[in-house]
């Protein structure tokens, strides 16, 4: 890929497919988050008393999928304010951006744990490390692409770029440090996340 290539037409179309695999791959994660949640199996004369009881128990998996579904949400929102004014792109970016979707298409998988196991501190601190590492990567998707104006299509101000990455680094601070809290406790910093 060289210089000239990138900013050839072309390199708009190829920054849009970058945006739509991505777009693909945060449906696909989004939509996998309801699959963890089952129908009871219940035998067929007692439905009626039992599958109340039984769907109100399935309370954790609806808060990871809640959970899960808001944090994957704000990952595309932001995703997306970061690509809006990116023009170029590079190995660099192309590869942050893979790296950022591998774990985007992970978090299915500590949300079950958290579902499953979210009484005990290994799933909850496995469920906080996974965001922190899918936030802290988009976070250097942005600085990536700002730093020096090099991939952006007309110059930002300095000013608003710290803003948005110190602000990019709250949400892995936050969960890092409930990892440490749920030794304490494990429901106080789920329900905390919420908060």
């Amino acid at each position: 890929m060289t210089e000239a290539a990138e900013r050839s037409p072309e390199a708009g179309r190829d920054r849009d497919r970058i945006v739509n695999l991505s777009d693909g791959v945060f449906a696909i994660a989004i939509t996998l988050l309801v699959l963890d949640i089952r129908v009871p199996d219940i035998p067929e004369g007692m439905v009626a008393s039992e599958l109340p009881a039984a769907l109100l128990s399935l309370w954790p998996k609806y808060l990871g999928y809640v959970l899960s579904f808001a944090v994957i949400s704000t990952f595309w929102i932001v995703h997306h304010s970061i690509f809006r004014p990116i023009r170029e792109y590079d190995r660099g970016l192309l590869y942050l951006n893979f790296l950022f979707l591998m774990f985007v298409a992970f978090v299915p998988f500590p949300t079950s744990l958290l579902g499953e196991y979210g009484d005990h501190q290994l799933p909850v601190a496995i469920y906080a490390c996974a965001l922190a590492i899918g936030r802290l990567l988009l976070t250097a998707i942005h600085w990536y692409s700002t730093r020096d104006d090099r991939l952006v299509g007309e110059p930002q101000d300095p000013g608003e770029v710290r803003f948005y990455l110190i602000r990019g680094l709250a949400m892995p601070v936050i969960f890092l440090l409930s990892i440490g809290v749920s030794f304490f406790s494990v429901g106080a910093v789920i329900w905390s996340w919420v908060v």
